[in-house]
C-alpha cells in the first residue's frame, strides 16, 4: 500500500540521518521534546526506535547478550539492553547530547545515567511531576529553559522561538490529520500491518513537527476515503507493538477480519498546543500525558477511545520487564469489563524473540478471537 511505503521510507530516512550524523544527533525517549531538538536542527535517537530495528534486522540478541555479559540485569527491559548493548559493542556512535524524561519508564535514568558516564556524554534528565497541577507545569517550563541554554550552548547558537512557533503549528495539523484518520478508521477498511503501528508511533513522538510527517497523515487522511467499510473486528492496542510477532502478523497484517484502530502510545497526548507559549505546552504535554501520574489517568482515557472509536476488543500487551504494563493489567481488565469490552492479557517482548513463545501467543489469541466472534453472534 502507498502510505505504508511512505511511512516506512520516511521513518528510515530519517533514522539513518541520526544514525549518519552523530554530530548533530540526541539520543533520547519517546516522550522527549523532541521539537525543541528540532529547533536546532538536531536529529532525534531514541532507545526505543533503533532497539526495534535491530529487532527487525533479527541481531537484537546479540547486543542483548553484550550488554548482559557486562552485567547489566536480565529483568532491565529489553529496549535498554539492546541498546546498551550497541552502544558498548561500539556500533552506536556517541551523539552530541542525550535527554530523557522521569516519567513512563524508570528504567530510563539509570541507562542515560550509565551509558552518559561511560560515554562522557552530557546529558539532561527532564523531571515530570507526578502531579498535573500547573505548578508541575511551571517547573518543567523552567527546565526547559535550562535545557535550551545548554543546547544554545553545544550547538554554539542562540534558539530561534519562531522556529519553534512554527514547528508547534506543524504539530497541530499532524495532529488533527491523525484524528481525522482514525475517525475514518474505525469505519474503513485501511490495509496496515503490525510494523506499521510500530512507525505510525514513531511519527508521531520523535518527528511530529517535520512538514514530511504533517504531509504524510494528510495523504492518509485523504487516501483512506477511497477504501471499502469495514465489516471486521476492530481492535485496540495498549503498550508496545511486538511487530515482528508471527501469529499476531498472520492476523493483523492486511486482514479484512481484524483491524487496529488505535493504539495508546500513539494517541497518549492529542490535544493542542499553544504556538505562542511553546516551552509551556511542551511542558504541558508531558504532565498531562496519559503515561504520567495514577494508572487510572490512562485508564479513564483508554475508555473514552474505546467509546468513541466504537472498539470491539482490547489487547493489553505486556512487555517484558516493564513494570507498569503488569502492574496495571488488573485495573484495565476491570474497567474493560464493565464496560462490556473483551479485553486479552498477552505476555511476551516486543523485541526480543527468545522471550516471546509463539505457540502460546497463537493459543491465547486464537481463542480470544473465538470469544468475540461468538459474542458477535449472540449479538
Amino acid at each position: 500500500m502507498i502510505s505504508d511505503r511512505k511511512l516506512e521510507h520516511l521513518i528510515i530516512k530519517m533514522t539513518e540521518d541520526a544514525f549518519c550524523n552523530t554530530d548533530k544527533a540526541v539520543w533520547c525517549n519517546v516522550f522527549a521534546p523532541v521539537e525543541i531538538f528540532q529547533a536546532f536542527g538536531l536529529k532525534t535517537f531514541s532507545i526505543e526506535s533503533i532497539a526495534s530495528f535491530f529487532s527487525g534486522l533479527y541481531c537484537e540478541d546479540a547486543f542483548i547478550d553484550y550488554a548482559q555479559s557486562e552485567s547489566i540485569s536480565p529483568t532491565l527491559c529489553s529496549y535498554h539492553k539492546g541498546f546498551i548493548g550497541a552502544v558498548d559493542s561500539k556500533v552506536i556512535p556517541k551523539p552530541k547530547f542525550a535527554v530523557t524524561t522521569s516519567f513512563a519508564c524508570d528504567a530510563n535514568l539509570n541507562t542515560f545515567r550509565y551509558l552518559a558516564q561511560k560515554q562522557n556524554l552530557d546529558y539532561t534528565l527532564l523531571d515530570i511531576p507526578y502531579e498535573s497541577d500547573e505548578e508541575a507545569i511551571k517547573y518543567v517550563t523552567m527546565q526547559l529553559e535550562d535545557l535550551i541554554k545548554e543546547l544554545e550552548i553545544k550547538c554554539n547558537k542562540k534558539m530561534d522561538l519562531e522556529y519553534l512557533k512554527e514547528i508547534i503549528r506543524i504539530e497541530n495539523e499532524t495532529k488533527q490529520y491523525l484524528k481525522e484518520f482514525i475517525e475514518l478508521q474505525k469505519d474503513r477498511y485501511y490495509p496496515g500491518s503490525m510494523v506499521t503501528q510500530l512507525y505510525l508511533l514513531m511519527a508521531t513522538h520523535l518527528y511530529i513537527g517535520s512538514k514530511e510527517i504533517r504531509d504524510l497523515l494528510l495523504f492518509m487522511k485523504e487516501d483512506i476515503k477511497k477504501y471499502p467499510k469495514l465489516n471486521g473486528k476492530k481492535i485496540f492496542w495498549t503498550h508496545v507493538i511486538p511487530f515482528y510477532q508471527e501469529t499476531l502478523r498472520n492476523y493483523f497484517d492486511v486482514n479484512e477480519d481484524y483491524q487496529i484502530v488505535g493504539c495508546d502510545i500513539t494517541l497518549d497526548y492529542m490535544e493542542m498546543l499553544d504556538p505562542e507559549n511553546p516551552l509551556e505546552s511542551l511542558s504541558r504535554k508531558m504532565v498531562k500525558n496519559i503515561f504520567n501520574g495514577p494508572y487510572e489517568n490512562k485508564v479513564k482515557y483508554i475508555e473514552n477511545l474505546v467509546k468513541e472509536l466504537d472498539i470491539d476488543a482490547v489487547i493489553n500487551f505486556c512487555h517484558w520487564g516493564c513494570k507498569q504494563a503488569s502492574g496495571g493489567n488488573m485495573i484495565l481488565k476491570e474497567s474493560m469489563n464493565k464496560l462490556n469490552i473483551p479485553m486479552l492479557t498477552l505476555d511476551g517482548d516486543a523485541i526480543d524473540r527468545r522471550n516471546s513463545h509463539d505457540g502460546q501467543i497463537k493459543t491465547r489469541f486464537e481463542a480470544f478471537l473465538e470469544l468475540i466472534s461468538e459474542e458477535s453472534k449472540l449479538c
